[in-house]
């Protein structure tokens, strides 16, 4: 009996020890702290060239470059999500006997701040900010025409609403009542919906914003960026459109294949539908970062 009590109080003990350790670890691997922020960054430089020499058909020899750097923060804690994305590129085509010309100019920055009230909804708040870096001249004009500049025009949006998230890689939100701000220079003032004579017009509207990004196939992936506005004080019922897509193709860890789709609808900035298309093989540096405090 005595060696029996012991064998089964050594099991016993045994046991309790196992138990503990096995709680310990869990209990800590539970109360490990979850990530708070993901950082995403993406830079991309894509190269295009066109060289003739003799060449029956014609053609004029062409250098392209695009630098296209882009950042993407999300921070989650408890019941609050907040999305930041900042978008920002920039190229130029040198074209034979022409010079230099910009193919792309573009400073975004989109934050979206939420408070959770159901399983994918949230109380919403928008911030958009949009201008572009340097002067933009119509080509086809003689001679050509300055169309744009830094801060001329410069769009500033912001406004509550609802959002509807189901991940990072997929949400819309839903602004009822979004204020909006334009800016020009004097140079531009009576242009892009602003009065002659001042430099900045206010308009309150509806904005609908939606993300969507997804993997087509192995090594694609496709990323919509869409955003709707129609203003309540001046030409209710028309709609801006501003539509992005980014087509990704990833050859290897450094060099991808890119293809860009980019449609706007402004009446104020021009009352024809803009589209820019930029198609090439470029490096590509991409990195990710979890941040917990």
């Amino acid at each position: 009996m005595t060696n029996f009590f012991k064998t089964n109080c050594f099991l016993f003990l045994l046991f309790l020890v196992s138990s503990s350790a096995l709680y310990a670890q869990k209990k800590k691997k539970d109360t490990l702290p979850q990530p708070t922020w993901k950082i995403h960054g993406r830079f991309a430089f894509v190269f295009n060239q066109s060289s003739f020499s003799n060449w029956s058909s014609g053609g004029e020899n062409t250098v392209a470059g695009n630098l296209n750097i882009n950042y993407d923060f999300n921070y989650k804690k408890k019941g609050i999500n907040w999305d930041s994305r900042l978008i920002t590129g920039y190229g130029l085509s040198h074209i034979s006997d022409k010079g230099y010309r910009k193919t792309d100019d573009r400073i975004e920055i989109n934050s979206l701040f939420g408070l959770r009230t159901g399983n994918y909804w949230f109380f919403s708040f928008i911030g958009n900010f949009r201008t572009q870096y340097t002067k933009g001249f119509n080509y086809k004009t003689t001679p050509e025409t300055l169309v744009s500049e830094f801060f001329a025009p410069a769009y500033l949006t912001f406004g509550p609403g609802m959002l509807w998230k189901k991940s990072d890689d997929l949400n819309i939100n839903i602004a009822p009542a979004n204020a909006r701000y334009t800016l020009v220079s004097d140079f531009f003032s009576g242009k892009f919906g602003v009065s002659e004579g001042r430099n900045t017009a206010f308009s309150l509207g509806f904005n609908l914003s939606g993300y969507f990004k997804f993997t087509i196939a192995d090594n694609v992936e496709m990323e919509n960026i869409l955003a709707l506005y129609s203003d309540y004080l001046a030409n209710v019922g028309n709609v801006d459109v501003d539509y992005l897509t980014n087509i990704r193709f990833k050859v290897n860890k450094n060099i991808k294949m890119l293809m860009t789709f980019h449609t706007i609808v402004d009446d104020n900035a021009s009352s024809k539908v803009q589209f820019r298309q930029l198609f090439g093989l470029g490096l590509n540096y991409s990195f990710h970062e979890k941040v917990t405090y």
